[in-house]
C-alpha cells in the first residue's frame, strides 16, 4: 500500500488524522463503542498499538515503528473497505474502561445496562445484598464480569444458546480473574438453570425488530444474526423471559432488561405491567426494571 511511505504519515497524530478523514469520506455506521468518525479513529489507532484508550493528546507525536505504520495502515483500510467494525478489527472493546476480547462469535460488547451497573443508578441499595445475580444470553459475557465487579459478594450464572459465544465469554471471565464467582452455562434462557433463584436477573437479549434487520448497517451484519434478530416486533426473547423470569426470582428479586426502540409494543402488548423504565445518558426508554411481585 502506497499510502504506508508517505512521508506524511510519520507520527500517531498523522494517522489518526488519515483514518478520520478516510472514514468520514466513506461515510460509515457506527455504534459499537463509538458515535463517530474522530472517537473512532482514536479508538482504532490507540488500541492497535495498545496504548491507553481513554486519551489521544499524549500519543500524538509518537512515530510507530515501520511494522506498526503498515499495521495501522492495514487496519484503517480494512475498515473502509470491509465495513468491519473497529473492535473486531482489534479483537477488543471496552465498557467503562473495562477491556473485554472480541471477535465474530459475540456481539460487540456494549449495553446501556452496563452504564446503569457501574454507575450504581439501579433501584437496589446496598450491592453486597444481592447474591446471585443471572446473565441470560451473556455472549461475551461483559454484562456478567461487570455484574461481579459491581456486586462483590454475589455469584453469576450466565447462560447463552451460542457455543462460539461462551467459549468467549470464557476467556473474557478467564482474563478478569472471576472463574470462581462466574458460571457459564450453554442453553436456551432459564433452560439449564433447574430450580434457580435469583436476587437479580439482567439481559441484553436479541431484539431488532423485522424492519431494523432489513435496514441493518454492514457493520452489523458482521455480527451473529441470533444475536440480534428478535421476530416481527423484536419481542420473541423478552416475551419468553417475562414468562419465566417469576420462577427464577427470589421474593424480593428483580428484572433488568434492555430491549432497544421495543418500549411501544411492549407497553402495548403488557398494558398491566408497571414497568420502571430506566435511562442514561444515551438512552431514553429503552431499559426496563420491574420486580418479581409486579411479574407475578
Amino acid at each position: 500500500m502506497t499510502r504506508a511511505t508517505k512521508p506524511s504519515l510519520v507520527t500517531l497524530g498523522d494517522f489518526f488524522r488519515f483514518a478520520v478523514r478516510r472514514f468520514r469520506a466513506a461515510r460509515l455506521a457506527y455504534g459499537h463503542g463509538t458515535t463517530n468518525a474522530v472517537d473512532e479513529a482514536a479508538f482504532l489507532v490507540l488500541e492497535a498499538l495498545r496504548l491507553p484508550v481513554h486519551t489521544l493528546d499524549p500519543w500524538l507525536d509518537l512515530k510507530p515503528t515501520a511494522t506498526e505504520r503498515a499495521r495501522l495502515l492495514t487496519l484503517i483500510e480494512a475498515r473502509v473497505a470491509l465495513r468491519l467494525p473497529a473492535p473486531y478489527l482489534v479483537g477488543a472493546a471496552y465498557m467503562h474502561g473495562v477491556r473485554f476480547r472480541a471477535d465474530k462469535r459475540a456481539l460487540i460488547p456494549r449495553s446501556f445496562i452496563g452504564d446503569l451497573l457501574i454507575g450504581g443508578a439501579l433501584p437496589i441499595g446496598d450491592p453486597s445484598r444481592v447474591r446471585r445475580v443471572l446473565d441470560l444470553c451473556t455472549g461475551s459475557g461483559c454484562l456478567a464480569i461487570l455484574a461481579a465487579l459491581v456486586f462483590p459478594r454475589a455469584r453469576i450464572d450466565a447462560v447463552d444458546l451460542s457455543a462460539g459465544a461462551l467459549a468467549l465469554a470464557r476467556r473474557n471471565v478467564a482474563d478478569h480473574r472471576l472463574d470462581d464467582r462466574i458460571t457459564i452455562h450453554r442453553g436456551d434462557l432459564f433452560a439449564p438453570l433447574g430450580n434457580g433463584r435469583y436476587d437479580l436477573i439482567i439481559s441484553n437479549p436479541p431484539y431488532v425488530d423485522g424492519r431494523g434487520m432489513a435496514k441493518l448497517p454492514p457493520e452489523y451484519r458482521h455480527e451473529p444474526r441470533m444475536a440480534l434478530a428478535a421476530g416481527d416486533d423484536g419481542l420473541d426473547l423478552v416475551r419468553r423471559i417475562l414468562a419465566e423470569a417469576p420462577r427464577h426470582l427470589t421474593k424480593n428479586g428483580n428484572l433488568l432488561c434492555e430491549i432497544g426502540r421495543g418500549r411501544r409494543p411492549l407497553e402495548t402488548a403488557y398494558p398491566r405491567l408497571p414497568f420502571l423504565w430506566l435511562d442514561t445518558e444515551q438512552s431514553e426508554g429503552e431499559v426496563f426494571w420491574i420486580a418479581r411481585k409486579d411479574l407475578a
